[in-house]
């Protein structure tokens, strides 16, 4: 697998790609389900992967009917996932080999994701990453949510680069639809979810993890294409 052209920037989602945090989201749902005797099906939890709260909501109202105490539920996947995120937040493999690439090589990057500011700095902070990205482009940011093309095409403005020059790294479906929808090479490195015929025809690659990025970029670069 070669790259198509060398990015001019790349962007990444968050959870599930930097950080390992989709597991603890599923854990820290599935501990919120138990605790308030919900027993919700794995599927409906799991249709939440890379899907922001306000629409996670409106799924649970849907499945689990109007009388489900839904803030309540989503107040108590906060706190699990606070708790699980003290002492098990983890990087995914390969972050620190790609950004020290793309420091190697001056490309720029930019995170994309359906968290809130806080949270991005907190993860950052948490391993100390805060000063290795460009730009964060978090909730709020955007008018549509993944997989909404906005919050890729919004990070490629901030970076003052064409979206068809950046490389979007996504673990999601939706948001490879997202990347895939702003007009970006676009790979997948999945984390909890396998991708489908429909995510496959979306993807520029589908890869393992990051140091696959790593060796993609550095295959490039070694060939003399990029500018």
């Amino acid at each position: 697998m070669k790259l198509p052209h060398i990015p001019a920037a790349l962007i990444f989602d968050m959870d599930g790609l930097i950080f390992d945090t989709e597991a603890l989201y599923q854990q820290a749902f599935l501990a919120a389900s138990s605790a308030r005797g919900h027993n919700l099906p794995i599927t409906l939890i799991q249709s939440t992967i890379g899907v922001p709260w306000v629409q996670s909501r409106l799924l649970f109202l849907e499945q689990m009917g109007s009388d489900f105490p839904v803030d309540q539920y989503g107040e108590a996947v906060t706190d699990h996932f606070t708790l699980l995120a003290t002492d098990q937040l983890r990087l995914k493999p390969g972050v620190i080999e790609l950004l020290d690439v793309l420091d190697q090589l001056k490309l720029p990057r930019c995170i994309a994701t359906s968290s809130s500011h806080s949270t991005v700095q907190s993860h950052l902070s948490a391993h100390g990453l805060a000063g290795r990205f460009d730009a964060v482009i978090a909730h709020g940011d955007y008018a549509a949510s993944k997989p909404s093309p906005d919050p890729f095409l919004t990070a490629a403005k901030r970076l003052s680069v064409e979206p068809a020059l950046c490389l979007a790294l996504e673990d999601s479906f939706n948001g490879v639809r997202s990347a895939s929808a702003a007009g970006m090479m676009t790979f997948m490195v999945p984390d909890l979810l396998s991708p489908t015929p429909e995510i496959h025809s979306l993807c520029t690659g589908v890869v393992s993890d990051l140091h696959a990025v790593c060796k993609l970029i550095l295959t490039a670069s070694a060939a003399g294409t990029i500018e």
